[in-house]
């Protein structure tokens, strides 16, 4: 069976299904994203915090614990998941694939800028953010985008990642049970 055959969702399918992007020309579709997960293994991730109650923490986690390389960039931070902290992304050394963002909207630009200057290959911006300027700047320089859309949620969607660290609890509503 083909990857085609079996991903055959719509560009408004899953977690991000109402995001206005998807109403956008930087619609990704699940093929899309598909391809790059497998594809790109290095991944420095923008703004990755100490802090194990915050997404960027658990998606970290979660990634590395399926083989992708996470490079953390967060200037106030030496460490982090015992990794090397970088303050920006031309701070890392070697290649980066994949720059996925956990920044605030406004951030993205100068982000975007420095995904281009070390080459980067993909930015990647997380559930709620959204920069269409610095995705088309992105674009004009070669590289994918995908906004608003979180990597660990898509890697598990593909490869079954969902009852990976008790996320799959079989409750399908927010409402408590009685």
């Amino acid at each position: 069976m083909k990857t085609a055959d079996v991903c055959r969702f719509a560009p408004a399918d899953g977690v991000a299904g109402n995001s206005p992007v998807n109403r956008s020309r930087f619609a990704t579709t699940a093929l899309d994203r598909l391809r790059i997960l497998k594809r790109h293994k290095r991944i420095a991730m923008v703004g990755l915090s100490v802090n194990p109650f915050r997404p960027s923490h658990f998606a970290a986690i979660y990634l590395l614990s399926e083989g992708y390389d996470v490079i953390p960039v967060n200037p106030n931070e030496k460490q982090i998941l015992g990794r090397t902290s970088y303050a920006t992304l031309r701070d890392i050394p070697g290649p980066v694939e994949v720059v996925d963002i956990f920044r605030a909207a406004s951030a993205v630009p100068a982000i975007v800028e420095d995904a281009i200057a070390i080459g980067a290959k993909v930015v990647w911006m997380q559930l709620g953010v959204i920069h269409e300027a610095a995705a088309e700047r992105a674009r004009q320089a070669g590289l994918e985008v995908v906004m608003d859309r979180c990597m660990k949620i898509e890697h598990a969607r593909f490869f079954g990642g969902l009852s990976t660290i008790g996320l799959n609890t079989g409750v399908i509503s927010a409402q408590r049970r009685r």
